[in-house]
């Protein structure tokens, strides 16, 4: 039986950026390559490939723009970049990348921890990277990294989100990504966010990025899209976190998104490819698999057909 969760939102895959950020192993470029094609190939919509940080910062970035450089102007057209300045963006769009997600946080000391400086700033900033993107064409995101809690401040107000989001020098922003970057929010505290920022600023795409620390990035991600999402993004096997945000645990998994979203592109076989990659990538990093979606896929229950038993075991 095919179920089909309504409204819909499209599935941004985050490995290649924030699941690889804390797992200290840099990917080759051929091996990062080879998994972002073979993502798209599965249909994944759209796939984030890297950050402009610093690599002496996070190591496992530091390959981002050869990354960029090997693929091709129609798979980058479905794959984003993390930036956080207007040279990040210039530098971006020199290697080939179209698609630009500007981060900074709504709270001041993670800014300062993350980007180096506050969050006044880097809204200042925003117009000319803004600028850089449609040089080229590009599109742009604000993202607005703890927009529920912060690691050194707790509760973010609404109305400090709500405020960047509708803050003139960022009307330039096609989207407005609001994340729940340490995955302590609940899904009415989801909900009544995405419902602040759309009645309080310009009519724009919402995308919702979470994670799963405390059990609950599945049900957030579903309340974001109930509250107006069409983007969301995961990682496979849960993989991620932010090295400058004590506390967080990984991404949202990628397969769990998807065995609750069931999109058209994704089906039983879809999965037991996926749940593949997932455990040969997991293996390759040392990491252990967070997806209960991949761990319910290798279980004995026949009669499912979403089962898939590991061919090696």
């Amino acid at each position: 039986m095919t179920y089909t969760f309504a409204p819909a939102a499209e599935l941004r895959d985050v490995t290649l950026r924030d699941g690889l950020q804390l797992t200290g192993k840099l990917l080759s470029t051929e091996r990062k390559v080879e998994l972002a094609r073979t993502l798209l190939d599965l249909g994944v919509p759209h796939l984030e490939i890297g950050s402009l940080a610093r690599g002496d910062l996070v190591p496992p970035m530091a390959n981002t723009l050869e990354v960029i450089g090997a693929l091709t102007s129609d798979e980058l057209e479905r794959c984003w970049v993390w930036v956080a300045t207007p040279r990040h963006v210039e530098k971006a769009a020199a290697a080939g990348a179209r698609n630009f997600q500007y981060c900074l946080s709504a709270s001041d000391s993670h800014n300062r921890a993350n980007i180096g400086r506050d969050t006044e700033a880097s809204v200042a900033a925003f117009p000319e990277a803004a600028q850089r993107a449609a040089e080229v064409s590009g599109r742009i995101q604000l993202c607005l990294a703890t927009a529920f809690t912060c690691p050194f401040e707790g509760a973010v107000p609404v109305e400090r989100v709500v405020g960047i989001a509708a803050d003139p020098r960022t009307v330039a922003a096609q989207d407005v990504v609001l994340a729940d970057t340490l995955g302590q929010a609940v899904p009415v505290q989801v909900a009544e966010l995405f419902a602040a920022v759309r009645a309080g600023s310009p009519p724009r795409r919402m995308v919702y990025h979470g994670h799963d620390t405390w059990g609950l990035g599945v049900a957030n991600t579903l309340a974001a899209i109930e509250a107006g999402a069409t983007m969301v993004d995961g990682a496979l096997g849960g993989l991620g976190g932010c090295p400058f945000a004590p506390g967080a645990a990984g991404n949202t998994s990628t397969e769990d998104l998807l065995f609750a979203l069931r999109p058209d592109w994704f089906g039983p076989e879809t999965l037991a490819t996926m749940a593949g990659i997932t455990e040969a990538l997991l293996a390759d990093l040392g990491e252990p698999n967070r997806s209960r979606t991949v761990q319910g896929a290798r279980s004995q229950a026949s009669a499912f057909e979403w089962t898939a038993p590991n061919p090696a075991s």
